[in-house]
């Protein structure tokens, strides 16, 4: 390798020099070679030499050009990976319709609820879009829960059999065709955050579903849940927190 830094006929002029002041010493001192014998024997030897030197020069070169293609290949091989990852997760979001989401224009995720949408206030539902829902979908199930309540998980709002074409339900609004199930409140309906000490977190999550739900109003998050077991296409959460002054 260090051959290669060198250029070529530089090397050979330098080890036709040292070769032939070598033979040519070494023949003055013995005086047993008339000047033209020391002269040929030295060109013959320098001939070999250089050929030796080109050889030594050419299968390193080859060698550096094996070792930069092999370089390359294996630079290549990631990024070809890479494409067809990204190829492959782009299909199947136009397949599903992408990474579905719920969100909220009143609140963002993991941020304090406006105390409008709690029994602090007119306890009314926020409004809440919906985006990335796949296109096999039948339809949506929404969910609202708060799992530190002291008694466990309390219920605050289910809805299903939602429109899965529907991108958003305003303020204060249910989707047209959907159905309310009862929460832990007793009746159906939404019940507002309501936290009887320190921080909250509610939970807003949504299911799209290859099915729609035959269950009536008087059915609890249990049982759809139970229900939605197995179909469920796609799932998202908005987290929204809460606590009373």
């Amino acid at each position: 390798m260090f051959l290669t830094k060198i250029p070529k006929n530089l090397i050979i002029v330098i080890i036709s020099f040292c070769f032939l002041f070598t033979f040519s010493f070494m023949a003055a001192c013995r005086g047993t070679a008339t000047a033209e014998t020391a002269e040929t024997a030295t060109e013959e030897t320098i001939e070999e030499i250089v050929d030796t030197v080109k050889e030594e020069i050419d299968e390193s070169e080859e060698e550096t050009e094996k070792i930069e293609d092999m370089t390359e290949e294996e630079v290549d091989e990631p990024e070809e990976e890479t494409e067809e990852i990204e190829e492959t997760t782009e299909e199947k979001e136009e397949e599903t319709g992408g990474i579905m989401i719920i969100e909220s224009n009143s609140f963002k995720n993991n941020e304090m609820i406006p105390a409008k949408y709690t029994c602090d206030a007119e306890n009314i539902i926020p409004p809440l879009t919906f985006s990335g829902v796949p296109h096999e979908a039948k339809s949506l199930v929404l969910i609202v829960d708060d799992p530190d309540a002291p008694g466990g998980t309390w219920v605050h709002w289910t809805v299903w059999n939602i429109d899965p074409k529907t991108a958003e339900i305003p303020e204060n609004s249910i989707p047209g065709g959907a159905v309310e199930g009862v929460t832990d409140f007793g009746v159906p309906g939404y019940g507002g955050p309501c936290p009887p000490s320190g921080t909250h977190r509610y939970f807003f999550k949504l299911y799209a579903l290859d099915i729609t739900l035959d269950l009536g109003t008087s059915s609890t998050a249990g049982d759809i849940m139970d229900a939605l077991e197995g179909h469920i296409l796609a799932n998202a959460e908005l987290i929204g927190l809460y606590e009373r002054s």
